[in-house]
C-alpha cells in the first residue's frame, strides 16, 4: 500500500466545527467563529471527581484530520448507544445499567517493566492542568461511527511519568472485573476481565488520549467512566474502557476480542477499507446522528484509512503489511 505522508498542524477555516453541532442535552459547547484556528468557547465549569473542567483549551490537534462533513454527533446519541459489553450487548444496555458503577474512589494498578510502579489514584494519573479538548472521529468495527469532543490528557504525558524501562514495547490495559456492579460480565460472551494493548510507540503517540471527559462534563458511566482509552486511528474497541490496570511488558499482551476471535479481530484493528470483517465489509460506514437523504435515512460514506489520521499516523506503520496486520 502506498502511504502519502504530509505534516499538518494549522485548524483550517473550513473545519471549525459551526455552533449548532454543539447542542446537545445538558452542558453546551460555544463555537468559535474566528477562522484561523481559534479555540472552542470555554466549558462549563464542571466539579467531577477534583476536576474542574472550565476553560480547558482545544489541542492543537483536536480537529486537524477533520472536515466540514465531521459534524459533531448529540450529546444523546454519544451518551446512549454504546458497546461496553460488561453492561450488556445491546447498545442501549450500558445507558440503562452503568448507573450502579461506582467510580469514586478510583485507582489504577501500574505494573510490569517500569521504573515508577504502584496503585495510583484517579487524582495521581490525572493532573487538571494537562487537560485537553480534542474532536476526535470515533469509527465501530460494525460500521458505524461518531464525531466526540473528549477531554482528556495525553497518554504519552502520563507514560513518561511512569517510565517504562528500556526493554518495554508494549502497554497492556485492562478493565474493572466486578460482576455485581457489571452485569454483563455474569454471562461469558468474553474473558474476563476486558484485555487491550498497544505497541509503546502507538501508546506514546501525541493523538493517543486518556479521556476522563465528553462533551465538556465528566465521562459518564457507560463510556466508560472514570478514565478511558481513545485511540482515534483505530476501531473503537481498542479503545478500552473503566481501565484499572495499566502494564508495560516486553512481549505483545493478549486481547479480548482477539482472544475470542482470532480470525475476525487483530492486535493492530487499525481502520483499514481495504481488510473487510469476515462477516461485513469495512469499506463504508454510517455517522450515527449524520444528515439524512430524501428517504430519511442517513447515506454510507466511504470509510477513510486510519480513520481520516493516516497523515499522522502512517509512519507507525511503515514497512508492515497492513492486510497481515490486522
Amino acid at each position: 500500500m502506498l502511504i502519502k505522508l504530509r505534516n499538518h498542524f494549522d485548524l483550517k477555516a473550513f473545519e471549525i466545527t459551526p455552533k449548532t453541532v454543539f447542542h446537545q442535552r445538558r452542558t453546551f459547547l460555544k463555537a468559535a467563529a474566528v477562522a484561523g484556528g481559534a479555540l472552542i468557547g470555554a466549558m462549563a465549569p464542571v466539579h467531577a471527581r477534583g476536576i474542574n473542567f472550565a476553560g480547558v483549551a482545544k489541542s492543537k490537534w483536536s480537529e486537524a484530520a477533520l472536515s466540514e462533513h465531521d459534524q459533531i454527533s448529540t450529546y444523546d446519541i454519544a451518551t446512549e448507544y454504546n458497546n461496553f459489553y460488561e453492561f450488556g450487548t445491546d447498545k442501549g444496555d450500558p445507558a440503562r445499567y452503568a448507573g450502579r458503577l461506582k467510580t469514586k474512589p478510583w485507582t489504577v494498578n501500574i505494573d510490569g517493566l517500569v521504573e515508577n510502579p504502584g496503585t495510583y489514584s484517579f487524582q495521581d494519573l490525572v493532573r487538571p492542568h494537562q487537560l485537553e479538548e480534542r474532536v476526535y472521529r470515533f469509527r465501530c468495527v460494525e460500521g458505524w461511527s461518531m464525531v466526540i469532543p473528549w477531554v482528556g490528557i495525553p497518554l504519552t504525558d502520563v507514560i513518561k511519568r511512569l517510565g517504562p524501562t528500556g526493554s518495554a514495547k508494549y502497554v497492556a490495559f485492562e478493565t474493572l472485573l466486578d460482576p455485581k456492579q457489571m452485569p454483563g460480565q455474569r454471562r461469558r460472551v468474553l474473558d474476563w476481565p476486558y484485555r487491550e494493548g498497544l505497541r509503546l510507540d502507538e501508546a506514546m503517540h501525541p493523538l493517543t488520549l486518556l479521556a476522563v471527559g465528553l462533551y465538556g462534563e465528566e465521562l459518564p458511566n457507560q463510556n466508560g467512566a472514570p478514565i478511558r482509552l481513545v485511540v482515534p486511528w483505530k476501531y473503537g474497541f481498542k479503545s478500552i474502557k473503566s481501565v484499572v490496570r495499566i502494564t508495560f511488558t516486553d512481549t505483545q499482551p493478549p486481547t479480548s476480542w482477539n482472544m475470542s476471535a482470532p480470525n475476525e479481530y487483530g492486535f493492530y484493528s487499525n481502520v483499514n477499507p481495504l481488510v473487510d470483517h469476515p462477516r461485513w465489509s469495512q469499506a463504508w460506514e454510517r455517522r450515527l446522528g449524520g444528515e439524512t437523504n430524501i428517504f430519511g435515512f442517513v447515506p454510507k460514506r466511504p470509510t477513510l484509512f486510519l480513520n481520516g489520521y493516516e497523515e499522522d499516523v502512517a509512519a507507525l506503520y511503515a514497512g508492515m503489511n497492513l492486510a497481515k496486520n490486522y
